[in-house]
Parts: structure tokens; C-alpha cells; sequence
């Protein structure tokens, strides 16, 4: 029974593992960020029409959110266990703290966004004329565009730091967080797709960890048969 259970927890907390989930939540993010960046202008005090005419697009691309906001927390999980006794306190709040901050804000302007997508569905006319519109507007896209990328900026740092001490990565994938997350911090609100940056960067560490592990595979395959 124990023997079991181990093999379900390694098995559990294989690169693999958080790799798939980092795939999962960067093209479910993306797609998000697709459909609501061609659906309504990026400026939040714009007019209604595009946001009502595009209702469906936007009601998808905010139910990815959740699914994106699961994988999310799986890869830090498991990205969290392989480090293991490894792991600095510090660095550890930070990159956990940066990555539930970020997961917080983005839900909460997806939130907001969603109850105003329902209320200009049913119809509210007093909705747009009271400024409610657009209030919510640039509530969830400061939450968005502000907190929850700049959250990002910190867990890139704080993840790339504890890339370069524990080896997880290459360091040149380490340096290149630092940079882009410095982009990120800075750039925020200049740059229309500049939110981008954050899932393309989790895809590729991902994808490198799920290369560098069926390359691992591979060789214990071959010398295993060698030995035979």
C-alpha cells in the first residue's frame, strides 16, 4: 500500500507534470486575452456597443479564466515540491505570495467584468447612462492591466531567482525572466499586448521542462537496454 502511494506521489510531482499544467494555463490564458482583446478596444472609456455586440466572445474568454487559474496553481504546486529542501523561505513567500496575488486580481477583474457583460445582456439602459459601465471598466482593467501583471512581474522574478540557484532551468531562461518581467513592470498599459508576455513565458519554460524530461527518459531508456 505504501509502495503505492509513493509511486502516486512521484508520479504527481514529475517535471511533466507541472510542465503540462504551465501548457494548459498559457494557451487558456492567451485564448482569453485573444478573444477579449478583439472583442472591445483596449481603452477602459470606450463606448458599450463593441462589449454588447461581442457578448459571447467575451463570456467565453472570462469562463477560460477559472480553467487557467487551476492549471496555474497546479504548476506552482508542483514546481513548489520539486524544489523541496531546496527552497529559500524568502524567495518561497515571495514566489508563492506574487503567484496567489496575481491568480486574485485576475479573477476579481474577470469577476467584475462578467457581472457587467450580464447586466448589458438583460437589457439595463440605465447601466451605460449612470457611468456604471464605465466604472467597471476601469476597475477591471487596473486590476488587470496594474496589479495582476505587475504580481506577474514579481513571480517572474522570484521564480528566475530560484531558477538560478536551484539549476530547475537553464540560466539563460533565468535571465531572460529577469528581463522580461523588468519589460512587464515598466510597460504595463504601453504596450497594447505587452500581457502577453507573462503566459508565453510560462509556455516556454514549460515546454522546456517537458523536452528536458522525455530527454531524461530517453537516456535512462537507453542505458538501461545497454545494460541488458
Amino acid at each position: 500500500m505504501n509502495q503505492e502511494v509513493d509511486s502516486i506521489r512521484q508520479g504527481l510531482t514529475t517535471p511533466r507534470a507541472a510542465a503540462i499544467a504551465g501548457i494548459v494555463f498559457s494557451l487558456l490564458l492567451m485564448t482569453s486575452m485573444f478573444l477579449i482583446r478583439t472583442s472591445i478596444p483596449a481603452d477602459p472609456m470606450a463606448a458599450a456597443t463593441d462589449a454588447m455586440k461581442h457578448s459571447r466572445r467575451i463570456s467565453l474568454a472570462l469562463d477560460l479564466l477559472p480553467f487557467a487559474g487551476i492549471s496555474f496553481l497546479w504548476f506552482v504546486g508542483v514546481l513548489r515540491d520539486r524544489l523541496g529542501a531546496r527552497e529559500d523561505r524568502f524567495f518561497a513567500t515571495v514566489f508563492l505570495g506574487s503567484a496567489l496575488l496575481f491568480l486574485a486580481m485576475l479573477f476579481i477583474a474577470a469577476s467584475v467584468a462578467g457581472g457587467i457583460i450580464r447586466l448589458l445582456i438583460s437589457g439595463s439602459g440605465n447601466l451605460i447612462g449612470s457611468g456604471v459601465y464605465t466604472l467597471a471598466r476601469i476597475q477591471a482593467f487596473h486590476a488587470a492591466h496594474t496589479y495582476a501583471m505587475k504580481m506577474a512581474g514579481v513571480f517572474m522574478i522570484s521564480t528566475s531567482t530560484i531558477s538560478l540557484r536551484t539549476g530547475i532551468v537553464p540560466r539563460w531562461m533565468a535571465f531572460l525572466g529577469f528581463a522580461l518581467a523588468l519589460i512587464l513592470l515598466l510597460s504595463v498599459g504601453m504596450i497594447e499586448w505587452i500581457l502577453l508576455v507573462f503566459p508565453l513565458w510560462v509556455l516556454s519554460i514549460s515546454v522546456y521542462i517537458l523536452i528536458d524530461n522525455f530527454r531524461g527518459a530517453a537516456s535512462r531508456f537507453a542505458a538501461a537496454t545497454a545494460k541488458e
